[in-house]
């Protein structure tokens, strides 16, 4: 059974109203004289920055999260609906005149920031060139320029190649036999794949195989270039130097002509007085082959100095140069040379180490390392 209570209008309860019972001052933050102090206190600031690093500060101290002002704002979210506005007109008032207070001083600093760089940074263009130090070239560049002068005053001319060669141009044409212990991985930087066949020059003779294959006689070349070969990084040692090999084919050469050729090329690096001698060797491209030996540019070849045995030399009166030989017959028939009508001679010296005689350097190392001040002793020219 269902019942139905029915109240009259005078018997029915009131709804509550809207409450209007609030204090927007109870926010302490949010109070007038609160937002206008932390308004005045941050234009002062403003006011007082001497620079732009300092504005920086007072930009993060006024308006970052953590200022006055923006934990005020963020106040403006506990207060009742209908105290909302004015909180928020007075703070949004405070904070937008701090901003405009900030952009005004940051156009005034940027423009005395400007004119202290104009005033500091000046440069008198009428100044001579020579406030600057003069660069200087490598020796190493300076002096295969002077080697390359020497022979191309000869007559002779400057031949390159490439530093990543073929097996064949770098042993077979050269009469290095497959077994030979220079291909081994001791001597050799070899190249991926294997299947290639190339290999980082372990010398500069490539060079002279390719312009043999390209030139007709008579050929007079001289070949400066970097070389590689797993050697040890020391102080007379390194896995990359540079040679300079010199190349003549012609009828009639002998070993006269290369005496001749060396004895010059000493004479022009070290001075008036300075020759050579040969020293039975081999090499597998040359046949007769031999060492060169340099006479000691200190002592002069006496081997001694004031009474005592000479540094440079070790008391021998001559230094170990180089290289050099005929060029063996099997050379020239593989590179497609008439090896009944033509012979030819062949000398190979080190460029670094001959600096290091020239110079007096003692450690090979310093002409790799970069160092400016070693470069800057050498000047622009040797």
């Amino acid at each position: 059974m269902t019942f139905t209570l029915l109240l009259t209008h005078d018997e029915r309860p009131e709804l509550s109203g809207p409450n209007t019972d609030y204090d927007p001052v109870e926010v302490t933050p949010l109070k007038s004289e609160e937002v206008e102090a932390a308004r005045d206190a941050a234009l002062a600031a403003i006011a007082g920055a001497a620079d732009l690093d300092g504005l920086k500060q007072v930009r993060i101290d006024h308006t970052g999260d953590r200022s006055p002002l923006a934990l005020a704002n963020r106040e403006i979210g506990a207060l009742p609906p209908q105290a909302r506005k004015e909180a928020g007109q007075r703070i949004g008032q405070a904070r937008g005149a701090v901003n405009k207070a900030l952009g005004e001083r940051q156009a005034v600093l940027e423009v005395e920031h400007e004119e202290r760089m104009l005033v500091e940074e000046t440069v008198d263009v009428t100044l001579p060139t020579d406030r600057l130090p003069s660069g200087a070239r490598h020796p190493i560049t300076t002096g295969s320029e002077l080697i390359a002068d020497i022979f191309v005053a000869m007559g002779w001319e400057v031949a390159e190649g490439p530093v990543i060669e073929a097996e064949w141009l770098n042993f077979d044409a050269l009469n290095l036999g497959a077994d030979h212990p220079a291909r081994t991985m001791q001597d050799t930087f070899w190249t991926e794949p294997a299947e290639n066949a190339m290999v980082l020059r372990t010398h500069t003779s490539p060079v002279q195989a390719r312009t043999m294959l390209t030139r007709t006689p008579p050929i007079y070349v001289v070949c400066p270039g970097r070389v590689f070969r797993t050697d040890e990084y020391d102080a007379t040692h390194s896995p990359m130097f540079h040679q300079v090999e010199g190349l003549a084919i012609d009828e009639g050469i002998s070993m006269a002509h290369l005496k001749g050729t060396l004895d010059h090329f000493a004479t022009s690096m070290f001075g008036e007085g300075i020759t050579t001698r040969f020293r039975p060797s081999y090499f597998p491209f040359t046949e007769p082959s031999a060492e060169v030996d340099l006479v000691c540019f200190v002592c002069r070849g006496a081997g001694e100095l004031e009474g005592s045995p000479c540094r440079t030399c070790r008391g021998e009166g001559w230094i170990e140069w180089g290289g050099c030989g005929v060029v063996n017959p099997r050379v020239l028939t593989a590179c497609g040379v008439d090896a009944e009508r033509y012979t030819g001679f062949a000398f190979g010296m080190g460029i670094d180490r001959t600096l290091m005689f020239r110079h007096g350097l003692e450690d090979l190392r310093e002409l790799f390392e970069g160092d400016v001040r070693f470069t800057t002793a050498f000047g622009t020219e040797l």
